[in-house]
């Protein structure tokens, strides 16, 4: 059964009132509050949230277009395609990301297999999988590939 794909959107944000940070949206809705009602209710409360946006001014994620369709090298782990889809709200990618795996099937972009690295044993297989149409996501990830590194 083929399902509706999702809209992909980005709010600027601002880590202590001055650095850019890019919140995915998911339909509308912030991805770190979708995460943090997800682990609430599986309770995964030590701690649940702690999310924020990307911060391109203070991780080297190259050109934004090729991060967000996951052609990047792996940051952590082994796995292709996997990126941070969120970083700590303290603007730091490591200290308490969210990762996902990024991959291109036909017309359509999924994001999936979500995880929270520093607390392996959460299981996140119910969160997502979100579909986005291809053209869509696309046009997404170009409104903020200014704000990325470009060479």
């Amino acid at each position: 059964m083929l399902t509706m794909p999702h809209t992909l959107t980005f709010e600027c944000e601002y880590v202590n009132g001055q650095t850019l940070a890019l919140m995915p949206c998911i339909d509308g809705i912030r991805l770190a509050d979708l995460v943090a009602e997800f682990e609430r209710a599986n309770d995964f409360n030590d701690p649940a949230g702690g999310y924020g946006g990307i911060v391109p001014a203070y991780f080297d994620l190259g050109p934004l277009p090729d991060y967000f369709y996951g052609w990047r090298e792996t940051f952590e782990g082994d796995q292709p395609g996997e990126i941070y889809a969120l970083f700590c709200d303290c603007g730091e990618a490591g200290c308490w990301p969210l990762m996902a795996h990024v991959r291109i099937e036909g017309e359509r972009v999924l994001w999936d297999c979500f995880r929270q690295p520093h607390r392996p044993n959460r299981d996140y297989s119910g969160f997502g999988p979100f579909t986005f149409d291809q053209t869509e996501y696309l046009l997404a990830i170009e409104k903020i590939a200014p704000f990325g590194i470009t060479d």
